[in-house]
């Protein structure tokens, strides 16, 4: 009657030594460690990478712990703080600007753990110490931008095409066209439509006066505003680099904010203003007169930058236009060769200077550069095929479609999309962080001791039973903490010690229906038979009604919210296996086998 077929106990016998494979990584702790980055996609972390490291670090007479490659990085593991920091400024210095060089923390884990990716939970901000930024996007600058553009290459497109218009203006979000009459109004009400399909429009006459209205359309908007988010995850992605953080975490939340967390960073002052900071964009046209050797100085009237793949380029000092003249930039296709090419949108005055300048360099390369904190980068040099007008420009030649979005992206991310304010701030000193650890510790271990001593004193030998499944549970739920580098916060550590008390709680409900059932006058054997059997729905709905409220916690909440509700959604689940299965596993070895048990120690 009470007990279990061998393969169930070999199931929970493998779910626990799992389990504790992969908790083993949180009790050795976290070195301090050094990692380089290449910057340019052309770069990669090799063996060569590898030996430079090193050089640099036997030649300042530091000496790692251990350095290898790790993906596309070189990790370098210190005994303490000072040679890191050391480390990074040498580094720093040695290897350049094409390489990032980030302070880290690597586990202290055992090559066989780290090998079977056993590795310790990451910890949030309020434990390992930072920086947290929460930004709003402001959404109606995006919308202005765009209907400001429209506004300009309207006008543009009608005096193309020699339609009579009066007027171009804008009444909040609506576009008003004027015209002389009803024919006009007809042929430039086909000409919007046609190349302005995020539009919608509609006649109007008002005052003698013929009248064009157009309405940006509600999934245009939206397409808008996503872009404006998405332009501006990259453009500080780009910016973080500066600083130097090897795990940042930038992710959108919500509609139109932006989540910024700089592990490390103390310095508000000087992440702010990186985040913050312009960047700008220039065409200028590639100097194919002179050829010059390496390190030699540019000709007068030039300038030296490097393309994405680190090759030197000289470029003249001659703007052509600047990004302030794009007004947007997607991924397609080249519509005669079908390869995958960029497609730009220039404003009314960008669109009539690219078209003189394409029309007197035919043949000629043009250099797209973008500019940060006073540094160029040529993103891609085309060669001008023909005059190009209209204000939309192609881009394309031996591209990917991944490199298309790539640079896409590039050519937006000039500067930000739409202004963005800090709405919330918030640092956290390294040693508060660690101060937060031990509470956190403390209150869990404290939590389980209490638990332990009065589970023991009432419920006698169920009660030992009861805290050996409770210590399976904080074991497995660690281990899926672990193995899912779910991030550990100080919510999610409150949850930790919540789920201890809720999973004990389906033990008092176990070890008080087995004491009904015996002073009902059952045997023993049936009774622990029953009270496993009679509690099981009642853990289950409790269980189900938590789990439901947890993720709604996870759905609609945000933040350290959702760190909650993950620690709390995956207690249930190693608490009804704990509770459930792990003790009726250690009932049955201890009490299932006696066929003529007499009495249990149940208090």
């Amino acid at each position: 009657m009470n007990q279990y077929p061998l393969w169930k106990y070999l199931l929970i016998l493998a779910a626990l030594l799992i389990g504790l494979i992969y908790t083993l990584p949180n009790f050795f702790g976290e070195s301090p460690a050094v990692q380089v980055s290449p910057l340019r996609s052309s770069l990669k972390a090799d063996a060569a990478l590898l030996g430079r490291v090193e050089n640099a670090l036997k030649a300042a007479n530091l000496e790692p712990e251990v350095i290898s490659l790790d993906g596309n990085s070189v990790k370098a593991r210190f005994a303490g703080t000072d040679n890191q920091l050391k480390a990074k400024d040498i580094l720093s210095g040695k290897l350049g600007e094409d390489y990032v060089v980030a302070l880290n923390l690597l586990p202290r884990s055992p090559h066989w753990l780290t090998r079977l990716n056993a590795l310790p939970m990451y910890l949030g901000l309020d434990l390992r110490g930072g920086v947290h930024f929460l930004l709003q996007v402001d959404m109606k600058a995006a919308i202005n931008k765009s209907l400001e553009s429209a506004t300009s290459d309207i006008r543009i497109a009608l005096r193309e095409k020699n339609v009579a218009y009066s007027g171009v203006s804008r009444e909040g979000n609506v576009l008003l066209v004027k015209f002389r009459d009803a024919e006009a109004r007809s042929m430039g009400e086909e000409e919007i439509k046609q190349h302005f399909s995020d539009y919608a429009v509609s006649e109007k006459e008002a005052g003698g006066e013929f009248l064009l209205q157009a309405t940006l359309k509600p999934e245009a908007e939206r397409r808008i505003q996503d872009s404006a988010v998405q332009q501006n995850l990259l453009t500080l992605r780009n910016r973080v680099n500066e600083l130097g953080v090897a795990e940042p975490v930038i992710q959108q939340q919500g509609a139109d904010r932006v989540v910024v967390q700089l592990p490390g960073v103390q310095d508000t002052a000087r992440a702010k203003d990186i985040l913050g900071r312009t960047a700008t964009l220039e065409v200028r046209l590639v100097d194919e007169e002179h050829q010059i050797s390496q390190g030699a100085a540019a000709p007068f009237g030039t300038e030296m930058f490097k393309d994405r793949e680190g090759r030197m380029l000289l470029v003249k000092k001659q703007v052509i236009l600047t990004g302030e003249r794009i007004n947007d930039a997607q991924p397609g296709f080249d519509n005669r060769s079908s390869e995958a090419a960029v497609h730009i949108n220039l404003d009314s005055v960008g669109a009539r200077k690219f078209k003189e300048a394409t029309r007197e360099n035919v043949g000629k390369r043009m250099a797209i550069i973008l500019f940060e904190k006073g540094k160029g980068e040529i993103v891609t040099a085309p060669v001008i095929r023909e005059e190009i007008g209209g204000g939309r420009v192609q881009i394309s030649g031996q591209m990917n479609t991944m490199e298309a979005q790539d640079t896409a992206l590039l050519l937006r991310a000039g500067a930000l999309a739409a202004p963005m304010e800090i709405i919330e701030e918030r640092t956290v000193g390294p040693s508060l962080g660690a101060d937060n650890i031990k509470r956190g510790f403390d209150s869990t271990k404290i939590g389980f001791i209490m638990i332990s001593v009065f589970m023991v004193i009432y419920y006698l030998m169920f009660g030992t039973i009861s805290v050996l499944a409770l210590g399976a549970n904080l074991l497995l739920l660690v281990a899926l903490l672990s193995m899912m580098q779910a991030t550990l916060t100080l919510p999610g550590m409150a949850g930790i010690a919540l789920t201890l008390g809720m999973a004990i709680d389906a033990n008092v409900l176990i070890n008080e229906r087995i004491r009904d059932e015996l002073l009902n006058g059952v045997t023993p054997q049936v009774a622990i038979h029953a009270g496993y059997d009679r509690a099981f729905g009642t853990i289950l709905d409790s269980n189900i009604t938590t789990f439901i409220a947890g993720i709604a916690l996870f759905l609609f909440g945000s933040g350290p919210i959702k760190g909650f509700a993950v620690v709390l959604c995956l207690g249930i689940l190693t608490s009804m296996f704990s509770a459930v299965l792990v003790s009726r596993a250690m009932v049955n070895l201890i009490y299932g086998r006696k066929v003529r048990l007499t009495s249990l120690a149940i208090g």
